[in-house]
């Protein structure tokens, strides 16, 4: 396969995934501000979503102050900001057209469609309701996208390419919402494991399908450490850290087999998988786990680097 036609593939799986995050993220903010202030989180929703998006800088750059308005438009509408919902559709459909005969119709036609559709959906997002049937929406794309792939494309380097994209993408994106919620949403005064800190966990768990799964798991209330041990360690779950490294390991394989050699991406993503795989989740809380995301978050880039070089360039 050339190294241009596996950079698409790569990309614009990365770009469909991030722009379900970004409508989860906006959808969590959204629950967030509509709790009443006793319940809320002292009225930092809307930062700590650019926050989570890895956007503030950009974002103070055109708007000043973040509240709904200003950052909804910015995450979900803005041209000015490279990573909002309508630009990473619109990158993930130039992507798609480049690689148009390497994925299956029912790939394009979700990604086609969706960029077709999105003038009109994203005129209808004038109000809460409207807003999260927007979302929604956004989601819908993500999962007929992903799903349409899984059970279409053949078992080649393509379809390994595809999925390095999704799950290098979304171990980033469950990292920094576990990240972001530790030091910008819970307010410096408020208890860790009070009413503000479950409310803000039970939006982020729903916000990233993981509420149910939690109490299948757990069996019990909502305790930061179980959240961060789903969201890290619990391989059965499709968004933990844990998954997403067994999946880019698997990954990786099949194209070191079908390519006859290792190399630097191979090893490094074994390295971080045997790395969570020895992790407990009380060694984390001691040794801190925004050390630990961040440890995380730079080697997942390194990854991401590495897989550039090795494959897309």
């Amino acid at each position: 396969m050339l190294s241009r036609t596996a950079d698409s593939l790569f990309w614009l799986s990365r770009y469909v995934e991030r722009a379900d995050y970004l409508a989860r993220v906006l959808e969590a903010a959204s629950r967030l501000s509509a709790l009443p202030k006793a319940y809320g989180s002292g009225g930092n929703e809307w930062e700590s979503a650019l926050a989570t998006a890895g956007c503030i800088d950009a974002f103070h750059q055109v708007h000043e102050t973040p509240d709904a308005a200003t950052v909804i438009d910015f995450l979900a509408f803005s041209d000015q900001n490279p990573s909002s919902i309508r630009r990473c559709l619109e990158t993930a459909r130039t992507n798609a057209r480049a690689v148009r005969t390497a994925i299956t119709t029912e790939m394009w036609q979700a990604i086609n469609s969706a960029w077709l559709e999105l003038p009109t959906m994203a005129a209808r997002a004038t109000d809460p309701d409207s807003l999260m049937e927007f979302l929604d929406w956004v989601k819908e794309i993500s999962l007929r996208f992903d799903g349409s792939g899984y059970r279409t494309m053949l078992r080649n380097d393509a379809y390994w390419f595809s999925r390095l994209g999704i799950f290098i993408e979304r171990a980033d994106n469950t990292a920094r919402i576990l990240d972001v919620k530790y030091h910008v949403l819970l307010p410096e005064h408020a208890v860790v494991g009070g009413g503000i800190d479950y409310s803000q966990w039970a939006a982020i768990l729903r916000a990233v399908s993981a509420l149910t799964s939690y109490h299948w798991v757990y069996r019990q209330g909502l305790q930061p450490w179980l959240i961060a041990d789903l969201l890290i360690l619990n391989e059965q779950m499709p968004r933990s850290l844990t998954s997403c490294y067994s999946a880019i390991v698997a990954n990786l394989e099949r194209l070191s087999s079908a390519y006859g050699r290792h190399g630097e991406s191979q090893r490094l993503a074994r390295s971080i998988h045997v790395q969570l795989e020895n992790s407990r989740i009380d060694q984390i809380f001691q040794g801190g786990l925004h050390e630990f995301i961040t440890s995380f978050t730079t080697n997942n880039n390194r990854l991401g680097a590495a897989v550039a070089a090795q494959y897309l360039s």
